[in-house]
C-alpha cells in the first residue's frame, strides 16, 4: 500500500474516531449538560398557572412564560400541515436528522435554509441553545442531533409535533394556543389553514412577520407557506386550492394577552401572594422541592362568581363617579386648607414615579429632579369616561395631587354559609391604581357597633325594646352625647350615646375578645372608642365578623379558592370553611331582626328604592368628617361590604354627604339588585330570614312591633360627637388615668399615638397605671339596665340635651 493512502486511511479513521469521541463526550455533558433518558421521557415545559372562576372562566395566569400546553388533537390538522410542509417535509421519515437537509445546508451554506429538523429544534427548546459564535453553535449542533435520535426513540410523530408547538415561541408569546387566541381569538383546533399559514409562516422570525406590524410581509409569508403545503412531498393543496387561499385577504383579531386587566385584577394580586405560601409549604413529588408558581402549570378553582365580579365592578363604575362629584365641588375651596401641613405625602410619593426613577438613573440631581415636578407637561390622568383616562397638561406636582384626591373604594361579597368569596373589587381601576383596599385597614366607624350590640343581647340581657337613655355619658374620659329610645331604634339610627352606654355595661375586655372570637385579628385599641368605630379593621375580617348573623350565630371564615390541580388535573388540596358557633342561634335572629331596621327606617334607608325582593339587613359605618364611608348587609344568602374614602385619610368631605349611607350603601344596593335579576345565578330562593323554632312565640319580634321599635326615640334632642380617632379621647397633653388599656385580655396592644394636627407627627401617649378604675363625674361602671331585673342603675347625664344628628 501507497504511503499517501496510508495516510488517507489514518487520517479517515481519526477523523472518524474523533467524530465518535466528540459524539460520545457531548453525550456525557463534557460540552454541557445532558438530559437523562427520564428527563426525556418526561419532558417539562415551563407552564403557566392558570386561574380559574368558580363558574369554569379563565380569570388570569402567573407564569415565566406564559405558556398553556395543548393535546395533539387539541390542533388543527391545517397548523401540522403547514408546519410540516415549511419546516420538515421529510419529518414523518427521517429518525430525528435529516441527512439531506443537512448536505443542503453545508453545501449552500444557509442560504437555501437551514438543516434543523423538527426534533433538533424541539431538542434546542429543550437544551435553551440559539446564541453563541459559530464554534459554540457547532458544539450546540452536536448536543441537539444527540438529543434529537433520543427523542425520536422515545416519542412517535405525533407527540414531538405537539411538544414543538407547545414550546414554539411567537414573540413574546409561547405556544400554539396563546398564539391562537391572541392573534385570532380561536383554540389551535378552530384555525382555519389562512390562519394556520399566518402563524407557521411567523415561526422563521416573528417579528418580521408579524401581521400586526407587518401586514404586507406578514401576507407575503403566508401565502410562501401556503405554496410550500402544494409543493411539499405529501401535497397538502393543490395549484387551484392554493390560489383560492392566496387571494383572501390578512384578516386577524388581535387581543394582546394583559394579564393588567381582565377578570378580578386585584384580587389576583393578592391571591398570587397567598399561592406563594402555599406552594412553599408543599412539595412537587417529582422534584422533592416546593411548587413553582409561576413555572409548574397549576389549576387554581376560586371561589370568585364571573357574573358577580362583573357586576360588583358595574356598581363601582355607577356610584363612584357620583359621590367623586360632590369630592370635587368640596375640594374646590377647600383642598388648599387639607393640604396644608402634608405636602410632605406628595413629595414621599414623587419618589415612587416612573419620572424620578428614570431622572435618577440618567444621574440628575435631586434638586433638579424636584423643580421638574412643577413644569406643565402634556400628559394622561385618570377620568370617570369610558376610556378611563383624558389628555391635559399640568405639573407632575398637580397630577399626584389630583390622582390622591380621587375617592378609592373596596367591594367584597362572600357566602355567609360556605365563606366563599363572590367577588372581589379592591379599587376604582386596576391600570391606574394597583393598591389593593380588601386588605387595608381603614377606621370602620359605625359598621363596629353592632358587634357590641350582640355582647349587650347575649350578656347584658338587653331585647330590641331595651329602653337605652339619651343624654351625656362620660367613659374613660371622653363624654358622648346623643340621643337614645328603645335598643331597635338606636341601633337603625346608629346613636353613638346608645353604643357608648352598651360599652360602658358590657366592658371593653369582653368587646375585645368578642371580636376576636369573630375573626377579627387587627390589633384593636383596649378603649371604650372602639363601640364608635374608632380601630382600623381590613374589611375581610369585618366581613367574617358579620357572618354569624345570618348564619345562626356561626361564623365563617372567607376563603379564596376551592381547590388546586396540578398540571394533568391530579386533585392537591382542596379547602373549606369550617364553621364557628359564637352566639346563639336566638341571639342571632334578634340582632338580624335589629339590623333590618337600619335598611327599613334608619341610616340605609336609601336601599329600599333598589329591587332586592328579599328580607335585608345592615349597617352604616362614616368616620370623623367623612373620611370613610362603609356599608355591610346581607341578605338570607348573601353578604356583602363596601368602603369608600380617599387614599390619604386627612382628605375628607366635611359636608354635603350624610356619610356611609350615601359614599357606600349604594354601591351595595347597585350590585344586590343585580345579582337578585339575574335568574342564572339561582340567588332569591331563601326569600326571609329563618326564624328559630324556639322564639316562635316571639311577639316582640313580630315585623308590626319591630316596626314600631324602629321609630321609639326617647325624645332626647342632643348633637352626635361623631365616631371620632383614637386621639379624640386623649388630651394633648396626658391621656386621662381612668382610661387605661383593659388588663390581660390576650389581645396585642401598642401605646397609642397622638397626631399634632399642625404638624402632622405622631407621639406616644403617656401611659397610665394598669387597673385604675377611678370614676369621674357622670361615668358609668359596667352595669346591666334596671329592667334586667339587676341591683345596678344607670348614672343620669348632667349636660343639657342637643339637637340630634346621629350617622
Amino acid at each position: 500500500m501507497k504511503r499517501s493512502v496510508k495516510i488517507l486511511w489514518r487520517l479517515f479513521i481519526g477523523g472518524l474516531l474523533a467524530v465518535v469521541l466528540l459524539f460520545t463526550s457531548a453525550n456525557f455533558g463534557l460540552f454541557g449538560k445532558m438530559p437523562s433518558v427520564e428527563e426525556l421521557q418526561n419532558p417539562e415545559a415551563d407552564l403557566a398557572t392558570e386561574i380559574y372562576t368558580s363558574d369554569g372562566v379563565l380569570m388570569g395566569k402567573y407564569y415565566a412564560e406564559n405558556r398553556s400546553e395543548v393535546k395533539y388533537n387539541e390542533i388543527s390538522p391545517n397548523i401540522i400541515h403547514a408546519l410540516v410542509a415549511t419546516e420538515d417535509e421529510r419529518f414523518y421519515d427521517h429518525a430525528g436528522i435529516d441527512a439531506q437537509a443537512v448536505a443542503r445546508a453545508v453545501v449552500s451554506l444557509g442560504s437555501d435554509g437551514g438543516g434543523s429538523t423538527l426534533t433538533q429544534q424541539v431538542a434546542k427548546m429543550m437544551l435553551g441553545q440559539g446564541l453563541g459564535n459559530k464554534l459554540q453553535r457547532s458544539m450546540q449542533k452536536i448536543k441537539e442531533w444527540i438529543v434529537a435520535v433520543k427523542l425520536e426513540r422515545n416519542f412517535t410523530k405525533e407527540e414531538i409535533i405537539t411538544l414543538y408547538l407547545n414550546r414554539a415561541p411567537w414573540g413574546n408569546i409561547y405556544g400554539i394556543r396563546n398564539a391562537a387566541r391572541s392573534f385570532f381569538q380561536k383554540e389551535p383546533k378552530d384555525l382555519k389553514l389562512e390562519e394556520a399559514a399566518v402563524l407557521v409562516g411567523m415561526l422563521k422570525a416573528p417579528s418580521n412577520y408579524n401581521p400586526i406590524t407587518k401586514p404586507k410581509e406578514s401576507k407575503d409569508r403566508r401565502n410562501t407557506v401556503i405554496g410550500q403545503m402544494v409543493v411539499c412531498k405529501e401535497h397538502y393543496l393543490t395549484e387551484a386550492e392554493a390560489a383560492k387561499y392566496k387571494a383572501k385577504e390578512l384578516v386577524t383579531n388581535f387581543k394582546k394577552l394583559d394579564e393588567n386587566v381582565g377578570i378580578a385584577p386585584y384580587f389576583r394580586t393578592v391571591l398570587a401572594d397567598w399561592l406563594k405560601d402555599w406552594c412553599t409549604t408543599h412539595k412537587n413529588p417529582k422534584t422533592g422541592e416546593g411548587y413553582n408558581l409561576f413555572r409548574d402549570g397549576l389549576k387554581i378553582y376560586t371561589t370568585i362568581n364571573s357574573r358577580m365580579q362583573q357586576y360588583a365592578e358595574e356598581s363601582v363604575v355607577q356610584h363612584q363617579p357620583v359621590i367623586q362629584k360632590k369630592i370635587n365641588w368640596f375640594f374646590k375651596s377647600s383642598a388648599a386648607r387639607m393640604w396644608k401641613g402634608h405636602e410632605n405625602v406628595i413629595e414621599a410619593a414623587m419618589k415612587y414615579t416612573e419620572r424620578w426613577k428614570n431622572m435618577k438613573e440618567d444621574g440628575v440631581t435631586e434638586e433638579e429632579i424636584k423643580k421638574s415636578f412643577y413644569k406643565p407637561v402634556k400628559m394622561k390622568v385618570f377620568a370617570w369616561n369610558a376610556k378611563r383616562e383624558i389628555d391635559t397638561t399640568m405639573t407632575p406636582f398637580d397630577s399626584i395631587r389630583y390622582h390622591k384626591q380621587l375617592m378609592q373604594t373596596s367591594f367584597v361579597a362572600m357566602d355567609p354559609h360556605s365563606g366563599e368569596v363572590k367577588c372581589w373589587a379592591g379599587g376604582i381601576d386596576f391600570k391606574w391604581f394597583k393598591y389593593d383596599h380588601v386588605t387595608a385597614a381603614r377606621q370602620v366607624g359605625s359598621t363596629f357597633k353592632p358587634l357590641v350590640y350582640s355582647l349587650a343581647v347575649m350578656e347584658a340581657g338587653y331585647t330590641p325594646e331595651t329602653n337605652i337613655p339619651g343624654g351625656s355619658l362620660t367613659l374613660g374620659g371622653k363624654t358622648i352625647t346623643g340621643g337614645g329610645g328603645a335598643m331597635a331604634y338606636c341601633l337603625a339610627q346608629s346613636k353613638n350615646k346608645a353604643a357608648w352606654t352598651l360599652i360602658g355595661q358590657v366592658g371593653v375586655k369582653r368587646t375585645l375578645e368578642f371580636a376576636k372570637d369573630c375573626g377579627i385579628k387587627a390589633k384593636l385599641p383596649p378603649y371604650y372608642s372602639i363601640a364608635l368605630g374608632s380601630a382600623e379593621i381590613p374589611m375581610l375580617e369585618m366581613l367574617q365578623s358579620y357572618t354569624m348573623f345570618p348564619n345562626k350565630g356561626l361564623n365563617v371564615a372567607p376563603i379564596l379558592v376551592n381547590r388546586i390541580e396540578d398540571k394533568n388535573g391530579n386533585l392537591l388540596q382542596e379547602f373549606t370553611s369550617p364553621p364557628k358557633q359564637v352566639m346563639a342561634e336566638g341571639d342571632a335572629f334578634t340582632m338580624v331582626s335589629m339590623m333590618q331596621g337600619v335598611i327599613k327606617s334608619g341610616t340605609a334607608k336609601n336601599l329600599n328604592a333598589y329591587n332586592i325582593p328579599v328580607q335585608k339587613a345592615g349597617k352604616t359605618g362614616t368616620t370623623n368628617g367623612n373620611a370613610d364611608g362603609w356599608f355591610i348587609g346581607y341578605t338570607p344568602e348573601l353578604i356583602a361590604g363596601t368602603w369608600v374614602g380617599c387614599d390619604d385619610p386627612f382628605l375628607r368631605i366635611y359636608s354635603g354627604t350624610s356619610g356611609g349611607n350615601e359614599m357606600a350603601a349604594p354601591k351595595w344596593g347597585i350590585f344586590m339588585s343585580k345579582v337578585y335579576a339575574d335568574k342564572k345565578l339561582g340567588y332569591g330562593k331563601i326569600k326571609e330570614f329563618e326564624k328559630p323554632a324556639t322564639m316562635s312565640n316571639e311577639e316582640i319580634l313580630a315585623d308590626a312591633n319591630m316596626n314600631l321599635l324602629f321609630n321609639k326615640s326617647d325624645g332626647t334632642t342632643t348633637v352626635d360627637e361623631g365616631n371620632g380617632d383614637a386621639e379624640d379621647f386623649f388630651s394633648e397633653d396626658q391621656m386621662p388615668q381612668d382610661n387605661a388599656p383593659a388588663e390581660n385580655i390576650g389581645i396585642e396592644s401598642e401605646i397609642p399615638q397622638k397626631v399634632t394636627a399642625d404638624t402632622g407627627k405622631k407621639t406616644n401617649a403617656p401611659d397610665k397605671t394598669p387597673g385604675d378604675k377611678t370614676a369621674t363625674k357622670n361615668e358609668v361602671t359596667p352595669l346591666k339596665p334596671a329592667e334586667d331585673k339587676t341591683k345596678k342603675t344607670v348614672t343620669k347625664p348632667a349636660e343639657k340635651p342637643k339637637s340630634d344628628n346621629d350617622y
